[in-house]
């Protein structure tokens, strides 16, 4: 028996070694500092090891067939994050294309793994750069479009060639008046030939929306730093001689909004998709249960700021309850996108067939200059009625049978007792004199009760007008938080609407306890955890914003508590 346990441990042993040995297997991957670039230049190629320090440097002989290798060089780093520590191996090899064209970097096997294959566009080389062959330092500019419309995004690329050693240096960002600029992507750093001479390069992008129609000038561009003489050991202890670059203004022509792109919002964009999830022709609703469509909005040229607000038009047979908007703007270096999203809670108030209407948003394609559409086709859904409790069983009761009067004559009409029966007679006459004594008994107990209710009320008791005008306002405000999807607002707002009916409703589940409506009470639980626990609040607002349409259905307040034998502590005082 002990050597079967030695022998089972020693297996579990070799499985936990393997398991971790798998879930510690390292990770590589590789990338380009830029997937574009020009004959001359030069580009950067990264391979990245995660997990295993002990790897050996990739092969990056198979990459000669079309690049000059330029050198390679390596670093490692370790970081320890909640006492777990992790390591990463870098090597960065410099690449000088030999030919123009779409060039391929094939997958490389590193620490037992293999990159994914990269690929690298290499243009040919702009005419006319060799003029400025002879300079230390100068810039390159350049624009596309050069006669845009107005608000449509202009590219401009800045390039900083310098062939000395910098100390430091500051280049200018482009600044107009009638532009606003958005600085795309990261600086790209690179070496090129001009002219037979060796230059490093800074690289910029920018977008720039003309505000107006008419010339809008970019100015020059100016660079200013110090450099520093590697032969002259006394220029490591200064700033070094003052150089500056400047390039020439850019004036755009801006061309206004042509007639044929109608009246609608103005988006003049290299494209613009417009689409709607959660909702299609297969799925069936019920009445008051909500539906969540989703819509996005994307346009590559332009920013978030400038595309129309997303919203639905009034659907004939449901509410809709339209949630709060999301932007945001991102780039890819050359180009702006701007998107937006929005969610709207569609609750069907009848049963039968619903129509959601088609949403379409015109636009102005920039790359064939002509009006285009984005749209969303109309739907159609088959909407059920509302699953609501069986009253079967109520149609099937009896009849509750009429009771008899238990206070019958005890004699017909007109008949004279006997002799025999003045006892009898006397004892009636005494038991009705006990029950008038003690029906004033009681008749005088409540009008002094009715008395001190009348006092009480008299101080406590709201008008009715007060109660009208407080019902109204909760409900209002109820409706607004739901609008909004403020679960806290909504909250406080439907305890307000419950107390101007029932001021004894002291909190959410209070009131879950008094409603008689069991989706409400069922509502209300989900609300009260989606607040103080870690409920679900997706699609609650709207769900509260249709259970809740006509008000909190109250029960009958329950019956008071009996009143203590001891007299109160602080007695009431009239």
């Amino acid at each position: 028996m002990k050597i079967r346990l030695r022998h089972l441990a020693i297996l579990i042993s070799f499985v936990s070694l393997w398991i971790c040995a798998d879930a510690n297997a390292a990770e590589v991957r590789a990338w380009l500092d830029r997937n574009a670039m020009q004959m001359g230049e030069t580009v950067t190629l990264n391979v990245e090891v995660t997990g295993d320090n002990g790897a050996a440097k990739p092969d990056f002989g198979v990459l000669a067939r079309d690049f000059n290798l330029l050198g390679s060089q390596s670093s490692t780093s370790m970081n320890i994050v909640n006492g777990q520590a992790s390591s990463k191996l870098l090597w960065a090899i410099g690449l000088e294309p030999k030919h123009a064209g779409t060039l391929s970097i094939p997958a490389l096997d590193v620490a037992g793994q293999h990159t994914q294959p990269l690929a690298l566009n290499v243009q040919a080389a702009v005419a006319g750069t060799g003029g400025k062959a002879g300079d230390d330092v100068y810039i390159e500019v350049a624009v596309d479009p050069r006669a845009p419309y107005v608000q449509q995004q202009v590219r401009l690329t800045v390039k900083l060639y310098f062939a000395l050693n910098l100390s430091d240096g500051s280049l200018d960002d482009p600044q107009a008046d009638g532009l606003v600029v958005k600085k795309l992507g990261q600086d790209a750093n690179f070496a090129a030939d001009v002219g037979g001479r060796r230059y490093r390069v800074l690289e910029r992008h920018y977008a720039l929306l003309p505000e107006k129609s008419g010339p809008a000038t970019v100015p020059a561009i100016t660079f200013r730093g110090h450099a520093v003489d590697p032969s002259d050991i006394n220029s490591f202890f200064s700033r070094g001689r003052s150089i500056s670059a400047r390039a020439d203004a850019i004036t755009l022509d801006v061309r206004p909004r042509p007639a044929a792109s109608g009246t609608d919002a103005w988006l003049p964009a290299r494209s613009v998709t417009l689409g709607a999830e959660g909702i299609d022709a297969t799925k069936t609703a019920k009445v008051g249960e909500p539906l969540t469509l989703t819509l996005h909005l994307k346009a590559q040229g332009l920013g978030f700021e400038q595309l129309p607000e997303l919203a639905l038009p009034k659907i004939d047979g449901a509410d809709v309850y339209p949630d709060k908007t999301t932007t945001q703007n991102r780039d890819d270096g050359e180009w702006l996108y701007g998107e937006r999203e929005r969610k709207f809670a569609i609750v069907p108030n009848r049963a039968g067939s619903l129509s959601l209407p088609a949403i379409s948003i015109g636009w102005w394609d920039t790359a064939h200059d002509r009006v285009e559409t984005a749209e969303v086709p109309a739907l159609n859904l088959n909407v059920e009625p509302a699953a609501g409790p069986d009253v079967s069983n109520v149609a099937n009761e009896p009849k509750a049978a009429v009771r008899q009067n238990p206070l019958a004559p005890a004699a017909a009409a007109g008949a004279t007792p006997g002799p025999s029966d003045q006892g009898a007679e006397a004892d009636l006459w005494r038991r009705l004199a006990f029950f008038a004594l003690a029906l004033w008994a009681l008749t005088l107990t409540a009008w002094i009760v009715w008395l001190v209710m009348q006092r009480r009320r008299a101080q406590v008791e709201t008008p009715v007008s007060a109660v009208v005008d407080t019902t109204a306002s909760a409900r209002s405000a109820f409706r607004d938080a739901c609008t909004n999807r403020d679960l806290p607002s909504a909250a406080r707002a439907l305890l307000a609407w419950a107390r101007a009916i029932d001021p004894q409703v002291r909190n959410l589940g209070d009131l879950a306890r008094r409603v008689s409506d069991p989706g409400q009470a069922s509502a209300i639980a989900d609300l009260d955890r989606a607040l103080y626990g870690a409920g679900n609040s997706e699609g609650l607002c709207a769900r509260l914003a249709a259970t809740f349409r006509n008000g909190p259905d109250l029960a009958s307040s329950a019956a008071p508590t009996p009143s203590s034998p001891l007299p109160p502590l602080y007695p009431f005082r009239t």
